[in-house]
């Protein structure tokens, strides 16, 4: 089991959970959308929904704001979002990718090319990065569903393929193609997941021991994951705990 403590892979920095409220649950309202509008709007019946579903509970998200943006889907209104994603290079040529959801592709492209050039970044073309990460799925717990040992039992008879805890929480990865059927049968030992979700895992990571490029790093992630259209941002990089102290 390898710790993560000191690269979340999804996002960024601890602090950056910290954001608006509104706008956090307006990306969770939109992927919620667009799960029910590509199947049934049922969660029970819908793996992608349900798993949006849970996410929005994890936030506490409002019970109503999720029926609301189910009943949209279900009632053929709301805004028709297309899934792009975008990859690039971050300060110390740190590989990053951006997933969005967008009613306007062009608004979008411009808002995320803008981001990296202002913030020591160049955006790459499709597939620039994406050949360093793996596509994977994802289930997430808080510290609280258990220890490490606890949590790696239970995913090894989910079937699962690898394990990261740390004191933040626990990162279950499996292949796309059994993410649902593992995380019902860890539903049944460890409760609900705060996430689940398809992720880009990399296969080498990046180390940034420089302040001032952490410091630019972060900035471009947060100026990315500030945008309405952008729903995660992933990254190779890895920042050691010296550096991540003198960041605070």
């Amino acid at each position: 089991m390898a710790g993560h403590s000191k690269f979340k892979n999804i996002m960024h920095r601890k602090g950056a959970q910290d954001k608006k409220r509104s706008t956090l649950f307006s990306k969770l309202a939109r992927e919620v959308t667009v799960a029910a509008k590509m199947g049934l709007p049922d969660p029970d019946a819908n793996a992608r929904l349900r798993a949006a579903v849970n996410a929005a509970k994890a936030q506490s998200m409002p019970k109503d704001n999720i029926q609301r943006a189910i009943d949209k889907a279900a009632g053929g209104e709301g805004e028709n979002y297309e899934e792009i994603r975008y990859e690039g290079y971050g300060p110390g040529g740190v590989s990053l990718i951006v997933e969005a959801l967008t009613d306007n592709r062009n608004r979008t492209a411009t808002n995320v090319r803008t981001a990296f050039s202002k913030n020591g970044g160049n955006l790459g073309t499709s597939g620039s990065v994406s050949h360093g990460f793996d596509r994977l799925g994802m289930i997430s717990y808080a510290a609280k569903a258990g220890d490490a040992d606890t949590v790696f039992e239970a995913a090894l008879d989910a079937g699962a393929d690898d394990v990261e805890s740390s004191e933040d929480g626990h990162d279950i990865w499996t292949s796309v193609d059994s993410l649902h059927e593992v995380a019902k049968a860890l539903e049944a030992k460890l409760g609900e997941a705060e996430g689940v979700k398809l992720a880009w895992r990399p296969t080498l990571k990046s180390e940034v021991t420089e302040e001032s490029v952490a410091q630019s790093l972060f900035k471009l992630i947060d100026t990315l994951d500030d945008d309405d259209d952008v729903q995660t941002v992933w990254g190779n990089y890895e920042i050691p705990d010296a550096v991540m102290e003198k960041l605070g």
